[in-house]
């Protein structure tokens, strides 16, 4: 028995292999198949199980296209009522590969058909779980977001996940594995540790929502307790997953269409494209094709996209670093932005030497901020999280976190100068960029963000434990 946990990064996603005796399973794979299929070629095993431990929300599993491919039938818990053939199994039922069995442990309350799957061993112990978004390290799943779809509020859905936790998770031995879908940085919990692999019994030790003496209404208050919005393009990932899909292989190859200079503007016109830079903040900042909006692919490329351009059906056209075509297209299809219409042959290099128009942002470097901003007068505009601006911030700024730029951008006063910041520089080029789309350019970014700011001498909050503001 092998068990392999593929990570992804910049979805902070776990997808896992498991091969036993010439037969594999694969649970909640990534969107793109061809990594799968060549590794089941190289092991010489034949996939026979895809389990799936919800319909996700914050990516597009790679289920469908890969049963097309393999064969091999799609595994859901009870109440999964998939828009394609699935096997929805009972709660207990097993499955077995090779000689290990995956037991089905039915654990609602993120969604209603969330589902833990229990591998049990050759020798018949239980060995590891794979928790979906039921258990994190460090944290439990959200209960909010399949209030409208199981027609209950979140306190109810947080009611049912108290009991799956400890009817069917915490009765397990300490020593069993846990192996979950998510990890730091998933919009998909709220405190969940960098971690990516722990035991039952460090989890009742450490996990919040696990402690023995917890009761229910406690559970409910404090796994409810600052959830913020779930992102827009989740609802859409969610029908996806449950609906299917384009083919990723069709979804690559439009991608991959190559337009040039002289035909970009044209096409991106004709289709209502958004402009996709993609390429790194100090890159974009120096010159880009206007109304282009900048979300670099080296950073947490995937949920930013999702986040803020929200309709996966808008169509795309990208401008990305030479080389990175095909990347790109494969990071965004992982979120369902499949109306991707092409790039831009050459990169910006070839808008450029073309003689074309380009825009450029007013970025300072955070030295230059400190010499020149005024404290009592100027106004600042802090974009990151809410807890990373309590934890620590320049006295007197304001706190407009990115995620909800839609809603604070109709405030601004065009014929006030603004500073703008973020805590290194990438998140604050995003929305340098959505505000120049949109006529404003009455700003300087900060180069470096916060991380550089606080090297200054300019006054700042007293310093408070991130981690204490999470779970205050």
């Amino acid at each position: 028995m092998k068990i392999e946990q593929i990570y992804t990064g910049c979805l902070a996603q776990g997808a896992y292999y498991i091969t036993s005796d010439g037969e594999a399973a694969i649970i909640d794979p990534l969107r793109e198949t061809q990594p799968y299929l060549d590794r089941l070629e190289r092991d010489n095993v034949k996939l026979k199980y895809i389990f799936e431990t919800h319909f996700h929300a914050d990516f597009v599993s790679g289920h469908v296209d890969l049963s097309k491919e393999t064969g091999a039938p799609i595994v859901y818990g009870p109440n999964a009522a998939c828009e394609f053939d699935c096997i929805s199994a009972k709660d207990g039922q097993e499955f077995k590969i090779g000689k290990v069995t995956i037991k089905v442990l039915h654990t609602p309350g993120h969604t209603m058909e969330s589902t833990t799957f229990l591998l049990i061993d050759e020798n018949g112990k239980d060995h590891a779980i794979f928790s979906g978004d039921t258990l994190f390290i460090g944290d439990v799943g959200r209960p909010d977001l399949a209030q409208k779809a199981a027609g209950m509020t979140q306190d109810q859905l947080a009611g049912i996940l108290f009991h799956s936790l400890r009817d069917k998770i915490m009765t397990l031995n300490d020593d069993v594995i846990v192996y979950p879908a998510h990890g730091a940085g998933s919009a998909c919990g709220k405190n969940m540790s960098k971690e990516t692999v722990s035991t039952i019994g460090n989890q009742k030790a450490t996990n919040y929502a696990l402690r023995a003496n917890m009761t229910e209404a406690e559970f409910i208050q404090e796994v409810t307790d600052g959830l913020l919005p779930p992102p827009a393009y989740f609802s859409m990932n969610v029908a996806m997953n449950k609906g299917g899909y384009e083919s990723f292989e069709t979804v690559l190859h439009n991608g991959m269409k190559a337009i040039n200079a002289a035909e970009f503007e044209v096409v991106a016109e004709e289709t209502g494209a958004l402009i996709l830079d993609t390429r790194s903040a100090a890159d974009f900042h120096k010159g880009f094709i206007p109304q282009s909006i900048n979300i670099g692919i080296n950073g947490d490329f995937a949920p930013w996209v999702g986040t803020l351009i929200a309709d996966v059906k808008q169509p795309i056209i990208l401008v990305t670093t030479v080389g990175m075509e095909e990347e790109t297209v494969t990071r965004l299809s992982r979120v369902g932005f499949d109306t991707i219409i092409g790039h831009l042959e050459g990169g910006f290099e070839a808008w450029q030497k073309a003689g074309f128009e380009i825009d450029t942002v007013n970025r300072i470097t955070a030295e230059q901020f400190a010499n020149e901003v005024n404290i009592e007068t100027d106004k600042i505009v802090d974009i990151r999280k809410e807890t990373e601006y309590a934890a620590e911030h320049i006295e007197d700024a304001y706190s407009k976190p990115l995620a909800y730029i839609n809603d604070w951008v109709k405030d601004i006063n065009p014929n006030e100068h603004f500073y703008l910041h973020c805590a290194g520089g990438y998140r604050s080029m995003i929305a340098a960029s959505i505000l120049q789309a949109r006529g404003f350019r009455n700003f300087s970014e900060v180069e470096g963000g916060f991380g550089e700011i606080s090297k200054t001498n300019l006054p700042k909050s007293d310093f408070v434990c991130q981690s204490k503001v999470l779970k205050a």
